[in-house]
């Protein structure tokens, strides 16, 4: 490597590394993290919001189960191209978004299930 396995610098970055780690953590789990519950909640319906949030919980655990099993292997392809391929489905996620979720603020319930017909 770059660094000598003897130099001081390796115990620098691997508590930079973990500082890191746990920052990158906490700032997803105040930021990005909850959204789809917070929107599950929101939008759902009382009578299917068991199923269909059990569903979309699959659904996020099954995206992040497949970023996490694609990134190394996209990485040692290129890292350049593989933030670019995530960065473009971040892009399509959030016209996604823009268009078919719908705003809930001031609204009630059946005002948003009805914006869905």
């Amino acid at each position: 490597g770059v660094v000598s396995e003897d130099s001081h610098l390796i115990s620098i970055l691997g508590t930079l590394s973990a500082v890191g780690l746990v920052v990158m953590v906490i700032g997803f789990s105040l930021g990005l993290g909850p959204i789809p519950w917070l929107i599950m909640s929101e939008i759902l319906p009382v009578n299917i919001k068991g199923l269909a949030g059990s569903i979309a919980t699959m659904g996020n655990w099954l995206i992040a189960w497949v970023v996490t099993m694609t990134a190394n292997i996209l990485l040692n392809w290129s890292s350049g191209g593989t933030f670019t391929i995530y960065a473009v489905i971040a892009a399509m996620t959030i016209a996604f978004i823009a268009k078919f979720v719908p705003e809930t603020k001031g609204r009630t319930l059946e005002e948003i299930q009805f914006s869905f017909r």
